[in-house]
């Protein structure tokens, strides 16, 4: 199970429309279907806005592997919204992507003793 700091960080990270997201700074939550600008701005393909989504959910999952030794990198790549053809093989077994973005000799889990 997810901490409650990755559920609102994967929740954050699902709930943006980041289809437009290298040709414009925004706000928090921005989604297109209620933007007025939208058709002003150039947007990505599918593809292109599912990289910027497994970029972004590396970064913050490197951040929280390091602080959580509990953290669960594919739980949480689901709950950000990462598509299962970036999970899963055809035989439903994990493809090993997701764990090849972090970087787990950087990994300092704080701990209090």
């Amino acid at each position: 199970m997810l901490s409650q700091i990755a559920q609102n960080f994967a929740a954050e990270i699902a709930g943006h429309d980041w289809s437009d997201a290298p040709f414009r700074a925004d706000r928090a939550g921005h989604q297109r279907d209620v933007d007025r600008k939208k058709k002003s701005i150039e947007q990505l393909s599918q593809e292109q806005t599912e990289t910027v989504v497994l970029n972004v959910m590396w970064v913050v999952a490197q951040q929280l592997a390091s602080v959580d030794p509990n953290f669960d990198v594919h739980e949480f790549a689901k709950a950000c919204g990462i598509a299962g053809h970036y999970r899963l093989r055809s035989n439903g077994a994990a493809n090993g992507l997701i764990d090849a973005g972090l970087r787990p000799q950087d990994f300092q889990v704080v701990r209090e003793d």
